[in-house]
């Protein structure tokens, strides 16, 4: 079990994954310190993705947005985080990793905004 933070085209993402052959249950993360996301709404270490995943499938990654990098950085939002994931495996025992993300790696990483087509918007 990991939990990641992924850069994509200027985009943040947090995701929790299953690298195992095995199930996962009762996943936990805790991150510190805490950080917030979707321009500064939304306490994204609190989300229950993160407090309450009963089971994960082996294999199986979940990813949540998390914010645009530039809003990330630009709110002063912890770079260095660190998480320790915790699950129960098929016998029940406890397992625990602990990992350390430094996300300022990506502020400085050029990207490309991708463009929105204008008939992108199917109300009609």
């Amino acid at each position: 079990m990991i939990v990641d933070f992924i850069f994509e085209d200027g985009l943040l993402f947090v995701e929790v994954a299953n690298l195992g052959d095995l199930p996962a249950h009762r996943v936990r993360a805790r991150f510190d310190p805490p950080f917030a996301g979707l321009g500064g709404t939304r306490r994204v270490s609190s989300l229950s993705l993160f407090r309450r995943l009963e089971f994960l499938a082996p294999h199986k990654r979940i990813r949540a947005f998390l914010d645009r990098s530039d809003s990330y950085f630009a709110r002063d939002e912890p770079a260095r985080i660190d998480v320790t994931v915790s699950w129960l495996d098929d016998d029940r025992r406890r397992r625990v990793r602990e990992l350390r993300h430094d996300l300022e790696i990506y502020r400085e990483l050029a990207y490309v905004q991708k463009e929105v087509p204008r008939n992108a918007d199917h109300r009609t």
